[in-house]
């Protein structure tokens, strides 16, 4: 186990699998305890018997982001757990309609938007007292790329990711004088089941080629060491601030 988180609590929404997974273990690696929030029991579950067998502490707790009253439970029983709360990855997300306007789903295209904004700042509004209370933090948001150029097919995904980049500063500007910051990572293309991206064996591991529109196709595991450096910047340090893994300009 590292030392770069040692003595420091995270709680990390969307822990289950893919990017979440790939930053919880990493946290965990590096001292942190970790409480790993998910809707899925199963996927938590195992994202947490992980960090146990490699000796780090965590706690699964199955919750909807999109629920207010689930998400202050689960901060409540974090702090409580691990006696504080020093770090928040909101990574929870969905992308539930690829088509036009026009031609998309009202009710896929709502529930994109509670994921990815609203359940977004039921995340962050749980966790500010506890943030607090401590007396310094960390919020790190997972933006995208789609939310500063957007994309056919994905103005759900693009317009929520937008919203989150400006809950972001003005986020960071409210917690400033608490020294909390508040920071976005935006991964870039990621092999995980949300993106479609898939690892197809007669082209090749995606890791570290170049697709057609001339970006990086990651693993999971090649965000992880973003989220933290993040995390373990000092108080003074960088908010309100993008930190991008893409490639090309946004």
């Amino acid at each position: 186990m590292g030392e770069e988180l040692k003595g420091r609590a995270a709680v990390i929404t969307g822990a289950g699998r893919g990017i979440g997974r790939a930053i919880a273990l990493a946290y965990a690696e590096a001292g942190a305890s970790v409480c790993c929030v998910a809707r899925t029991r199963s996927e938590i579950d195992e994202t947490a018997a992980m960090i146990a067998a490699r000796g780090g502490q965590a706690l699964a707790i199955a919750a909807d982001v999109c629920e207010l009253s689930a998400m202050e439970s689960v901060f409540a029983a974090a702090t409580e757990a691990f006696g504080g709360l020093d770090i928040v990855v909101v990574n929870a997300g969905a992308n539930l309609t690829g088509d036009p306007v026009e031609e998309s789903d009202p009710a896929a295209w709502e529930r994109t938007v509670q994921v990815n904004l609203i359940g977004s700042y039921y995340t962050v509004k749980s966790a500010i007292p506890h943030l607090k209370a401590r007396g310094a933090g960390k919020i790190i948001t997972i933006g995208s790329g789609l939310g500063y150029r957007g994309n056919v097919g994905d103005s759900a995904y693009s317009c929520s990711k937008a919203g989150l980049w400006m809950l972001t500063r003005v986020l960071a500007q409210e917690l400033k004088p608490f020294n909390i910051s508040v920071n976005e990572l935006i991964p870039g293309p990621v092999v995980t089941e949300m993106s479609g991206i898939v690892n197809r064996p007669d082209e090749g591991t995606p890791k570290g080629r170049f697709a057609a529109i001339g970006e990086w196709i990651k693993e999971p595991q090649d965000v992880a060491p973003l989220a933290l450096f993040l995390a373990s910047q000092p108080d003074i340090g960088p908010t309100a601030q993008s930190f991008s893994l893409m490639r090309r300009d946004r």
